[in-house]
Parts: structure tokens; sequence; C-alpha cells
């Protein structure tokens, strides 16, 4: 597991350090119009992401640092351990070295431009690995936009049959939510404390069908009653 093979290293926090006076601000030196993110999005990740964005277009490595970060997700998906050590308070030097070292091997050699490698010695320097798995996230946002697709998060009490994905994902793609020349993508997510039902979220449209929140209406009609 990658986490175990860092984490005698990242376990030993060092002390606090003073701010590093100068720290490199990826954003901006990124920056041009030609290669702006295609939507707008919030949050340190999401500025992280955003810039990470523009480096790789600048480059004409989109897809490459793409196919990067959905091979870190898939390795903080495996390893739940991996953001406890990357939100260790204080890493030294050699800590996150190691850590970057561990990183690269995930990717392999879809770094061929070093727009990985740059971005991660940057959220080093910055101290904000932990911000890491929020950026290959949004980043896969990014993308989705730029390819032209539309993401419809289908999350369900249990996992839902291909079937039953594959209907959602026709009787959606004919509808208004999805603009002309628009793909839709569906995500499927699991989530128990639903009990049952379906809770759709598409653009900024949330249909919740779920069996908790028919439950929660009712208590609620109930509590007014009495």
């Amino acid at each position: 597991m990658f986490a175990g093979r860092v984490a005698a290293r990242a376990a030993r926090v060092a002390a606090p350090r003073a701010p590093i006076a100068s720290v490199r601000t990826y954003a901006a030196a990124a920056s041009s119009a030609a290669t702006k993110p295609p939507v707008a999005l919030f949050g340190l990740d999401g500025t992280y992401a955003s810039a990470l964005y523009t480096a790789a277009a600048k480059t004409s490595a989109l897809d490459s640092t793409s196919k990067a970060l959905e091979s870190l997700l898939a390795t903080f998906k495996k390893d739940p351990k991996l953001q406890q050590i990357l939100n260790a308070p204080s890493l030294s030097a050699d800590d996150k070295k190691q850590i970057i070292a561990e990183l690269q091997k995930t990717i392999g050699g879809q770094d061929k431009e070093n727009t990985m490698k740059n971005f991660l010695d940057t959220l080093a320097e910055n101290n904000r690995l932990s911000v890491l798995e929020g950026v290959c996230e949004k980043f896969g946002v990014l993308m989705g936009a730029h390819r032209g697709e539309v993401e419809m998060t289908v999350t369900s009490a249990a996992p839902l049959d291909q079937k039953v994905l594959r209907q959602l994902e026709t009787a959606v793609s004919k509808s208004s939510y999805v603009g002309q020349g628009k793909k839709l993508k569906v995500v499927p997510k699991v989530n128990p404390d639903i009990r049952g039902g379906l809770v759709v979220e598409i653009g900024d449209r949330t249909i919740d069908l779920s069996v908790s929140s028919k439950m929660a209406r009712m208590n609620k009609l109930l509590q007014d009653a009495l």
C-alpha cells in the first residue's frame, strides 16, 4: 500500500516553521487567456485545479495530466491512510520529497512534460499537499466541461444495476438539462444513510427521491400536527 511506504517518514511531524516569504504562485505563473479553465471553481482545491488546468493546456498536456490525476484519485480511494499522511500539520522537507517520489511512481510515465512533477513540488512548497485529493476531483470537473460533458450524480442506498443506470442516462439525455451537443456523464454513488430511493443531482438541480427525505417530511408533518 502507498501509505505503508511513506508512513514511517510522514508520521514524524517536525516542529512548526515560519512561513516561506516567497512561495511560488502556480496560478499566476500559468495564467493565459487562451488556456482559461472552462468553468469557474471555488475553494482552495478549485484554485489549484484551475491553475493546473491552465499549465497543462499551455503545454498540450491536458489528457496526460487528466490520466495522471485519475491514477492518483484511484490511489486515494484504495488507501484512505494517504490523506491522513498528507494532513499531517507539518512535514519535513525529506518527508515531502519521499511523498512526491511515491506519487510520481503512481503516475508512472504519464507525466512526460513534468507538469505534475512541477505541480506537486508547488503544493509541497506551499504546504498544500493536503488538498491534492480535492484537486484530483475538481480537475475531473474541468475536463468534463472541456469535453462537453454534463455530469449527473445518482446516489442510492446500494449499488444500482447497470441496466437501471442506462435507463436513467437515456431518459435524462433527452431532457432540457442536457444541452445540444453535450454528453451526459453518469456518476453513481452509494450512501446507505438515504435508506432507499434515489438522489439525483445535475447542474444546480437536486431531485431528492430518497426514503430518508420522505421520512423527514413525514416526521415534520406529524410534529406540526401534534
